[in-house]
């Protein structure tokens, strides 16, 4: 057998994190921050007198709209807050140079009679694997292409522009989106890490995962650093983040947004998406971003969930089957099961329904991914100029050759793995696994849609991203409620392609019902992140587990 087949035999075991994490990671002794509760209270006003904290992008535009707070007032307020909290949160790679000096050019558009949309003067934070032609730089969390230059915006951040949005800095993220490594010596710690940006830190747990990859726009959302941002998802790195950091996050249907100018994983799953503290604000932020675009707002007003059918997904009720291995996290199921209990008192019936095994497919997806990723990669770095990063191999050799700043924590065994799958599109191989994945995760879903006339499926924090991820299917990241421990609960909820519109409504009827949102308090304290040991005659760590997804 030779190692790509013994690699592909590894990829058909269902391995789960579960099996592989240690407790060492949690268990390691905690770093003291202090004085946090002071952070927080600062800067909680901008400079007018306007409590900016925690307002919806609509109140931000009335507050704008009659005088009582301007564009540069907002965008420093946020930039002090983020002065005051990165250092601990590590949630934002850099600041745009340029923020003040375009929201004061907004402030004047807006004297002058010209509001250019619903975004006018807000400050958003986007994931730096999103290229802005600007003095910022995109670099997916790696030195690796640090001072390159794009060829333009992306589509999506043209269209923010457009809309009047301001983009106030980068978000930090897992590097390369976490498809790198398995990360199984880190988890959960380290799935936020990237060597430009080190180790996001949850807002309401610093003890807590931050979960990837859109790590940074989960945590810069959650601690008010922006009016909202904009994540990624490949499988779960919108919808993770959001859940564990206590904010809303939709992963869009494959398609609905430009995929044009985001560093890839896979143009066969990979998404951008709105993440934000209300489904208000996530509404306004997809309708700029998508094509084409349309105003979801009509749709905000209560009495969605009324005479709707609601599946519960019930193996991931079950979290031993798929859920995230962490701790205590088991706990949140029954934050879903009320939940559903009160979209059944807003006239919703709930059925128990199933939308199959995820074990059947996602050995194919992470088979499809490879081949994917290796392709598209050397396609996006095409495009770069002012590095001289052209292939997968040469971003492998780069990190051998600084292992000391890019792989402290974990290796890069995913990247060895995909360099062997050669033949993107045409591999029969290739072919076979994403054919069978993509079909027959779709296939769970609108079958259990179909059989049982729901209008939408639910499950419970962190587990099913995998089926909507590779459907390629919405899924919507809700919060539902804060444990004891302080840890947030969120709650998934997806149907098929194109439902947005759907799932927003019904979002927001229960937003209102559960008012499960709360601003974080930086409880507990940052976990060391243990040295992974890779970078003493430096060798590289064998082949990957299957990585339980969700993270990418």
């Amino acid at each position: 057998m030779n190692k790509q087949d013994s690699d592909r035999t590894d990829l058909d075991h269902s391995t789960t994190r579960r099996k592989f994490i240690g407790t060492t990671a949690l268990g390691s002794a905690a770093l003291l921050t202090g004085g946090l509760t002071s952070l927080l209270r600062q800067s909680a006003s901008a400079i007018g007198g306007f409590d900016f904290i925690e307002a919806t992008i609509p109140q931000l535009q009335a507050a704008m709209a009659s005088g009582q707070l301007t564009s540069r007032q907002l965008t420093q307020g946020y930039i002090r807050r983020t002065q005051s909290l990165n250092p601990t949160l590590h949630a934002v790679i850099e600041v745009n140079p340029n923020a003040l000096a375009i929201a004061t050019a907004l402030d004047n558009e807006r004297r002058a009679g010209h509001v250019r949309g619903p975004l006018h003067g807000i400050p958003l934070l986007v994931k730096d694997n999103i290229a802005t032609d600007d003095q910022m730089q995109t670099t997916a969390g790696s030195l690796a292409i640090y001072g390159n230059h794009v060829p333009g915006d992306a589509v999506i951040i043209q269209q923010l522009r457009a809309a009047g949005a301001i983009i106030l800095g980068k978000s930090n993220l897992g590097e390369w989106a976490n498809f790198r490594d398995d990360e199984a010596e880190t988890y959960p710690l380290a799935v936020g890490w990237s060597a430009r940006g080190g180790s996001t830190n949850n807002a309401y747990d610093l003890s807590y995962t931050s979960w990837g990859s859109s790590s940074g726009s989960g945590a810069g959302a959650a601690a008010n650093l922006c009016a909202a941002a904009v994540g990624t998802e490949t499988d779960g790195s919108i919808t993770g983040p959001s859940a564990v950091e206590n904010i809303f996050g939709l992963k869009p249907t494959l398609g609905l947004i430009s995929q044009d100018g985001i560093v890839p994983i896979s143009h066969q799953q990979d998404t951008a998406g709105p993440m934000a503290r209300s489904v208000t604000d996530v509404a306004i932020l997809l309708g700029i971003m998508q094509s084409p675009q349309t105003d979801y707002t009509p749709l905000l007003q209560r009495g969605a969930l009324q005479g709707k059918r609601i599946g519960r997904d019930v193996r991931f009720f079950d979290y031993s089957y798929y859920g995230s291995g962490i701790p205590g996290d088991e706990l949140t199921v029954a934050f879903a099961n009320n939940a559903l209990s009160v979209m059944q008192s807003l006239g919703a019936t709930i059925v128990d329904t199933d939308t199959g095994d995820v074990f059947a497919y996602n050995g194919d997806e992470f088979t499809a991914l490879l081949y994917e990723f290796r392709a598209q990669i050397a396609d996006y770095l095409a495009t770069l100029t002012h590095t001289n990063m052209r292939t997968l191999a040469d971003l492998i050799a780069f990190n051998d050759a600084h292992c000391t700043q890019e792989m402290p924590y974990y290796d890069q065994d995913v990247f060895l793995l995909a360099e062997q799958f050669v033949g993107y599109p045409n591999d029969p191989n290739y072919i076979a696994a994403r054919t069978h994945a993509t079909n027959t995760a779709q296939a769970g879903i609108d079958d259990a849609l179909a059989a049982q006339n729901l209008d939408a499926i639910v499950a419970p924090h962190l587990t099913n991203s995998t089926g909507p991820a590779v459907a390629g299917y919405p899924n919507f990241s809700i919060p539902v409620g804060i444990r004891s421990s302080g840890r947030p609960a969120g709650m998934l909820m997806y149907s098929t392609a194109f439902h947005e519109a759907q799932l927003i409504a019904m979002a927001y009827d229960l937003e209102q019902a559960l008012n499960a949102r709360q601003q974080p308090q930086l409880l507990g304290a940052i976990q060391p992140i243990p040295n992974g040991g890779f970078c003493t005659g430096h060798q590289n760590h064998g082949q990957p587990h299957l990585p339980h997804g969700k993270i990418f």
